[in-house]
């Protein structure tokens, strides 16, 4: 359980980092935040989102609990570099949205008196930086948590109060395979559909000619490409499938409009209506 004498560190004060300090700080946490950016931890600072601050990963020495908001490589390469410096019996947890390959890696080089417990807050904005951070996105948001074998009590409830002092919509506990299949779907399919989507046809005039439709499926499509080809590359197999999956889809709408096949196009029209009512119905039963 997190009191207010629990010290969390929060390494990585961007998007997401930012509006876990700014969150946490706002409920008088003790926030240490860290970050190679010296614009970015004097702006938390100036906002007081963090007690204290700095680039040395020695600050996490005296931290309970120490909140990774990094990419996947950097949160890996962080680990082997500094993680003499975690306190004994210290709680870490993630952001990262792949957990199979993530999890795998850490518990591979963490130290044993340390518990990593991964989490994915379903998040986020199409900018990137402190200053863009803002906790009421996760007032709408599901956040996942992502145990294994090898977690605590402890630790699965640690992480679940994090959420819950921030506000998170919905808190769900996923096995890590479950998690990258769903996400591959959910999330990494819709980002390549909005991507293909922008780059199938180029026009400075776009914005002059276009509805809500075009703007809605592709607000995505402006994406952090160091980021998105990380977590791409990890899940790669489930994405795989899934794009696979999804111009099987699409061939057979095609084919079903090239022979003016009426009652098939009214069919899927039928059924994705109704998925999607299911999914209002659900979204708003949950909040």
């Amino acid at each position: 359980m997190i009191s207010r004498s629990t010290k969390i560190a929060i390494i990585g004060l961007g998007l997401i980092g930012g509006s876990y300090a700014k969150g946490l700080s706002k409920s008088n946490y003790n926030i240490i935040g860290i970050d190679i950016d010296e614009e970015t931890l004097k702006f938390a600072k100036d906002y007081k989102w963090i007690n204290e601050g700095g680039n040395n990963p020695e600050l996490v020495s005296d931290a309970d609990i120490v909140i990774f908001a990094l990419y996947p490589s950097d949160f890996i390469e962080w680990i082997k570099n500094n993680q003499k410096y975690f306190k004994k019996n210290a709680i870490i947890t993630d952001v990262t949205g792949v957990k199979e390959s993530i999890i795998s890696s850490i518990n591979e080089i963490l130290r044993d008196d340390v518990e990593f417990i991964a989490s994915h807050p379903m998040a986020g904005k199409e900018v990137s930086g402190i200053k863009y951070s803002d906790t009421s996105m996760f007032n709408v948001a599901n956040f996942i948590i992502v145990p294994t074998e090898k977690n605590t009590e402890k630790a699965i409830s640690t992480v679940k109060d994090i959420a819950e002092i921030l506000k998170f919509k919905n808190i769900v506990i996923l096995p890590p395979k479950e998690h990258d299949l769903i996400i591959g779907y959910v999330s990494q399919l819709t980002h390549v559909i909005a991507v293909s989507l922008m780059n199938c046809r180029d026009s400075d005039n776009l914005v002059n000619y276009t509805g809500d439709s075009f703007r809605d499926l592709t607000r995505i499509a402006k994406i952090n490409d160091k980021l998105w080809t990380e977590l791409f590359i990890l899940n790669k197999n489930n994405l795989i499938d899934e794009i696979d999956s999804f111009i099987q889809t699409l061939e057979h709408f095609k084919n079903a409009l090239n022979i003016e096949n009426k009652e098939e196009m009214k069919k899927l029209f039928n059924q994705s209506t109704e998925r999607r009512k299911r999914f209002d119905k659900n979204e708003t039963t949950s909040n």
